[in-house]
């Protein structure tokens, strides 16, 4: 008999924490949206030197001083030095007769060297005219061109703000339609950020004479939020 009791009393228990628990599952879960669009005020350019020559030095020393000479010029258009980073510095052979015969072994015939930047320009107007001059330099490797914000925080709260708008409006339309009574916030976190613009390829630098288009960038983001149900 008491074993009896003892498992009746262990199944009230299991049944009352099943019951909470099941009282404590009454909430809505809603993902909110929130995107501000605006023009970019900043723009990121990988340009850099290339030469070739049968000797090492002699390539490299020419790519530094394309360099040198773009370095200077950038400085001189008011690109501040912060805004100018090396981003990679190469040197590679180049090979004759690599792999088509095996009774003639490959030769190295002469080397080219590269210099890469990453070039930070926070006056869109001048844009246009620092790509040419830097043309004229000696750049002859363009890598990409993305656009950005400076400051991108007042934007992102905004959107920020938009999203538990969102999802707040959205939790009190479910609450609606279920016939209850949306209670306060249980949880609230945060996913997503600003969505970059992808590297605009360019092929050559012939192409610098052509207009360039900015656009809009979009800081998006996306919040999720648990309420309770009232009753």
């Amino acid at each position: 008999m008491r074993h009896v009791l003892k498992l009746l009393v262990a199944l009230f228990f299991v049944a009352g924490a099943a019951h909470a628990q099941g009282a404590q599952e009454r909430v809505i879960t809603t993902t909110g949206q929130g995107s501000v669009a605006t023009p970019p005020d900043m723009a990121s350019i990988s340009l850099g030197v290339t030469h070739q020559d049968e000797e090492a030095a002699r390539a490299m020393m020419a790519t530094s001083e394309g360099v040198t000479a773009i370095l200077s010029r950038l400085s001189e258009a008011g690109i501040a030095s912060r805004d100018m980073q090396t981003e990679n510095i190469a040197l590679r052979p180049l090979w004759s007769n690599r792999g088509s015969n095996a009774d003639s072994p490959a030769q190295i015939t002469g080397f080219v060297a590269s210099n890469t930047l990453t070039v930070r320009v926070n006056d869109l107007a001048a844009l246009g005219g620092i790509l040419d001059l830097v043309v004229q330099d000696g750049a002859n490797t363009f890598n990409g061109l993305s656009f950005g914000l400076q400051d991108p925080k007042p934007l992102a709260d905004a959107a920020r703000a938009q999203a538990v708008s969102d999802a707040i409006d959205r939790a009190g339309q479910l609450a609606a339609a279920a016939g209850v009574t949306l209670g306060p916030v249980q949880s609230i976190s945060e996913q997503g950020g600003m969505a970059r613009p992808q590297m605009m390829e360019m092929a050559s630098a012939r192409q610098m004479d052509m207009p360039i288009a900015a656009g809009e960038l979009t800081v998006q983001a996306q919040v999720n939020m648990v309420f309770s149900i009232a009753n």
